[in-house]
């Protein structure tokens, strides 16, 4: 099934037009480390790091829309790049443990956005917040992680 994908006529295109594949490969790595630093600012603020002359509501107004057309330009891309190599990458161990941290992350973005509202109007953040923010960090990190080794660990891209 996947290695067929790589070969619709436009996947093909893509594979084999250098410029069009790095443009892809731009816009995939610029709008992940847009839309994920957004979501590090937001997390940095709820665990008092980061912008505290700022409440977090604002902040996240400020950022949260932006974050998530990043996403959206972010997986399309990414989808653009794994139709690429989708037989390769499809039943790597590597790359399915870096969907799955990404799906995590994603989960924790959305409490986080669920919560701020309510952390916002309290006289501290709780601790859960806390708690919950940091680990959105730690699968964000992860999950950069998780990318860059696919190379390192299995030998692909």
């Amino acid at each position: 099934m996947w290695e067929s994908l790589e070969h619709v006529g436009w996947v093909t295109v893509l594979a084999n037009t250098g410029w069009m594949y790095v443009t892809v490969s731009v816009v995939h790595y610029f709008t992940l480390l847009f839309f994920i630093g957004t979501i590090v600012l937001v997390d940095l603020r709820i665990l008092g790091i980061a912008d505290r002359n700022q409440t977090i509501s604002l902040l996240a107004d400020q950022l949260l829309p932006w974050t998530w057309i990043g996403f959206a330009l972010a997986m399309i891309s990414g989808f653009l790049l794994f139709t690429t190599d989708a037989g390769d990458y499809a039943p790597d161990h590597v790359f399915q443990a870096k969907m799955l941290v990404i799906l995590l992350a994603v989960v924790f973005t959305v409490v986080v956005q669920r919560g701020l509202r309510k952390w916002n109007q309290l006289p501290a953040v709780p601790a859960s917040a806390k708690v919950i923010a940091a680990v959105s960090l730690m699968l964000w990190l992860g999950a950069i992680l998780a990318g860059v080794d696919i190379a390192a660990l299995s030998g692909l891209g």
